[in-house]
């Protein structure tokens, strides 16, 4: 089987989008050697490092036409691809129906707050719209939670959407660090949406009493809350791929208290790296019994004390979260988002 994965997020330095399609493509390649799988966009990408010989990049556009890519320029590469099936996996599908399609609704993100989302226009007007004509013959969501909310709210039928948990890198896994001074870790893109002033407030409570210090990582949106450097807080922006599991490992706690999410990558990669975790209670389908939950600041200002004072705090949850990012995998990832594919050729023929 051919299938063409559209790539437009790996043009992105870095977030959920682009750790999800380049993590999905290298399994799926893996996992079904005999199957090709093609990278299309209509923007430069990098290709993900260790791609095998399966895995492969399309061409692009070709002419002015076909630069109206989701209408035009998209159909015509997978024509010249020959493909079987074509996977959109940042809210989107062609908009001609000519072959089989499988849409990745990551969350409901962009019709719950205006104030999370200043640029999701496109998205909050075309996604419902792909979805009404059918234009999307199977849906995966991250959870069941994100499941039920896209069903309900876009009013599927409850067979046409699968939920797929997704996983950290492989390549992310503990490492012996000593930091010079004991900090908390946010890793993640900054916007309105993680709740970053709650957690810059909290730690500033946490810091009267503790010398511990703040890192926050990631790429910064337009939106973003204003933050500024201050005695103990750090801001250290996107951060290679081969510095994150440092970063992880070292952390007193790994503190992740966003509003709402599908499945919040992080948590897991720091869960895998060896941290504790402390995050919001819309988190608590993806971390499991394996995070301390802290739904508003006496509790978050609580959690990352007790990480700060107590010795085996970072032993026994980093222990736990552990054993809960070893419940995923994007090898089974890739073999539950490979059924899909196959169950939307089996609708497509009907």
């Amino acid at each position: 089987m051919r299938i063409a994965i559209e790539a437009a997020s790996l043009s992105l330095s870095s977030g959920g989008l682009a750790r999800y399609t380049g993590q999905l493509a290298l399994a799926l390649a893996r996992v079904r050697a005999d199957d090709e799988f093609h990278l299309i966009s209509d923007q430069p990408f990098p290709m993900p490092a260790g791609a095998p010989p399966n895995l492969k990049r399309g061409a692009g556009p070709r002419n002015a036409a076909e630069r109206r890519w989701w209408l035009w320029g998209m159909a015509q590469e997978l024509s010249r691809i020959g493909a079987d099936v074509v996977h959109g996996p940042d809210f989107a599908v062609p908009y001609l129906a000519r072959r089989p399609s499988v849409m990745t609704l990551h969350d409901v993100s962009p019709w719950l707050d205006a104030a999370w989302h200043s640029s999701a226009g496109r998205v909050m007007r075309r996604t419902p719209l792909l979805l009404k004509m059918g234009l999307a013959t199977m849906v995966i969501t991250p959870g069941e939670r994100v499941r039920q909310e896209v069903i309900a709210r876009f009013q599927l039928s409850p067979d046409r959407v699968a939920a797929v948990p997704e996983a950290a890198a492989e390549w992310l896994a503990p490492l012996a660090v000593r930091p010079v001074q004991p900090y908390f870790l946010f890793v993640g893109t900054l916007e309105p949406r993680k709740n970053l002033p709650l957690l810059v407030a909290a730690w500033r409570e946490v810091r009267k009493r503790h010398q511990v210090e703040l890192f926050v990582a990631g790429r910064r949106r337009k939106d973003a809350p204003v933050m500024a450097e201050e005695p103990g807080l750090r801001l250290l922006g996107e951060v290679p791929d081969e510095q994150l599991a440092g970063l992880y490992s070292g952390a007193t706690a790994f503190v992740y208290p966003s509003f709402y999410e599908g499945f919040g990558l992080p948590v897991i990669e720091a869960m895998q790296c060896g941290a504790g975790v402390i995050t919001s209670p819309a988190l608590r389908e993806t971390a499991g019994d394996a995070a301390v939950y802290a739904g508003g600041m006496p509790e978050l200002v609580r959690a990352m004390t007790d990480a700060a004072e107590h010795p085996g705090w970072k032993a026994e949850w980093g222990a736990r979260g552990r054993a809960r990012a070893a419940e995923f995998s994007w090898q089974r990832t890739a073999g539950r988002t490979y059924d899909v594919y196959l169950e939307a050729r089996k609708r497509f023929a009907k």
